[in-house]
């Protein structure tokens, strides 16, 4: 072999390496800057059992992505997914499937992000905790239809029974009548009625003889109030995945089926593994984990 024909092969390998490292870093580039380019706003609205994990969610995000802001409220499973489906809010947060309260048509539009499972634990003020640790689901049941209405009748002290309930559009209410309450429709205490989970946690805390029932991850932090076992089995992740515990339902985030930019990566960041050793320190269950084949 000529040194020209030497020559002239090592200047066409430089020009293919050349070629190549140039490509790799045009598209590390543009990998980089589509990362860093997302923008905009997000709105989100509904379920308040699901609230703590989304704005903890947000927070976190928008430590990564500085151009891109989110506003998130609660009103209720309904609120949320009425919200989506008329393009008020780019996200409904929902405890129920978005069929429980559209129509087919307008949910059949939507896309259901199923991002965890909310256990839905019945609390009491302490004084009526410190003697009545487990229900029965008819004892339950007759409490939240207002058949019995003095503790004295399952054994604790001799004071009123005190409802706080929530509002017909809450999808922790719609669980909670299914799974606790045998479908029995509990009655309505409008002076306390509340769909704000934290209120409603104050709200038992205040009032002796109250009772009610919240979200799990309510309870994590929280001693103003005890939790009270049906059936003598507790509301804990661990009964829920086992499948003792059923008062239990997966937490939906509902977008459109073409979502903008951002909602799309923000839901990608919350389903992402990077983020779901999040879900169980914050109170709620990892879908993966549950050993049930029921779907709530």
């Amino acid at each position: 072999m000529n040194l020209k024909k030497l020559v002239l092969m090592g200047l066409a390998a430089m020009m293919v390496f050349g070629a190549a490292g140039c490509g790799s870093s045009n598209d590390a580039n543009k990998s980089d800057a589509k990362t860093q380019a997302v923008s905009g706003s997000i709105t989100g609205s509904g379920s308040s059992a699901l609230l703590p994990l989304v704005k903890d969610a947000a927070e976190k995000y928008k430590a990564e992505h500085k151009d891109v802001s989110i506003s998130l409220n609660a009103g209720g499973s309904g609120t949320g997914l009425k919200q989506v489906s008329d393009g008020s809010v780019d996200m409904g947060n929902s405890d129920v499937p978005a069929d429980t309260k559209l129509s087919k048509d307008q949910a059949d539009k939507l896309e259901d992000h199923k991002v965890c499972v909310m256990t839905v634990a019945t609390i009491a003020n302490k004084d009526v905790a410190g003697q009545v640790k487990s229900l029965t689901r008819q004892q339950l049941t007759d409490i939240f239809t207002g058949k019995i209405t003095n503790w004295k009748e399952v054994g604790g002290p001799d004071e009123k029974v005190v409802l706080v309930t929530r509002p017909k559009t809450s999808g922790t209410r719609a669980l909670f009548k299914q799974y606790a309450l045998n479908g029995a429709e509990e009655a309505s205490n409008q002076s306390l009625e509340t769909d704000n989970s934290g209120i409603l946690v104050q709200s038992v805390a205040q009032n002796p003889g109250a009772i009610g029932y919240v979200a799990l991850p309510y309870l994590i932090n929280d001693s103003t109030v005890g939790s009270i076992a049906i059936d003598g089995v507790a509301p804990t992740l661990e009964n829920t995945y086992n499948g003792t515990y059923s008062v239990w339902g997966y937490e939906h985030i509902y977008t459109s089926k073409d979502p903008k930019p951002a909602v799309k990566s923000f839901i990608d960041y919350i389903l992402s593994d990077k983020y779901g050793q999040r879900i169980e320190e914050l109170g709620y269950g990892v879908s993966s984990k549950m050993q049930t084949k029921e779907v709530h």
